[in-house]
């Protein structure tokens, strides 16, 4: 999937749709176009480095794995990119550990979008990729620290469980592991 309208369903063609679903109108619910994230983009790589300093400001110094502009080329990894009218929102990647295990990465909204739904359409759409690609697992390492909560909670709303340190994370008080099983939804 290259390109998606999502938050009301998929449409052949960009909607404003400000009613999200299940939710009474929002007027700063906004219209979300996924597509490919493109590193040459100074607006992507602008937000990438921002979430590699929030990240880093955010939790104890080594135990921040947010990713530079540099790691996410690494040809296993899939970057996003969520606009509204070509404003960038948000960004996500999804990393492919082995054939049937992905990593959720850089998951990040811009500090004036958040609390509008983007998460939720850039994590519905890793899912998906993920399953299209055929993992049967999905993983993720977030932050412990309250500033990760709203994260954790949107996880575990999405079914993620907490895990063991997998590929090569290592037991940290300062990181949560969460997986979701993809195979059994």
């Amino acid at each position: 999937m290259d390109s998606l309208l999502v938050q009301g369903g998929r449409h052949p063609a960009p909607l404003d749709l400000r009613i999200a679903k299940g939710r009474p109108y929002d007027s700063t619910a906004v219209a979300v176009l996924i597509s490919k994230g493109d590193l040459s983009d100074p607006q992507v790589t602008s937000l990438v480095q921002r979430h590699l300093l929030r990240a880093r400001a955010e939790t104890a110094a080594g135990s921040a794995h947010a990713l530079d502009a540099g790691e996410l080329r690494a040809p296993e990894i899939s970057l996003w990119a969520a606009r509204d009218a070509g404003t960038l929102l948000g960004i996500a990647a999804l990393k492919r550990l082995s054939p049937d295990h992905g990593e959720v990465k850089s998951m990040y909204t811009a500090e004036d979008a958040r609390r509008r739904g983007v998460a939720r359409e850039l994590l519905q759409h890793i899912v998906a990729e993920a399953r299209s690609a055929g993992l049967a697992r999905l993983s993720l390492e977030t932050g412990s620290w309250d500033y990760f909560e709203p994260a954790r909670a949107l996880y575990r709303s999405f079914g993620f469980r907490p895990c063991e340190p997998f590929a090569n994370y290592k037991l940290d008080p300062h990181s949560v592991f969460m997986t979701l099983e993809l195979r059994h939804r």
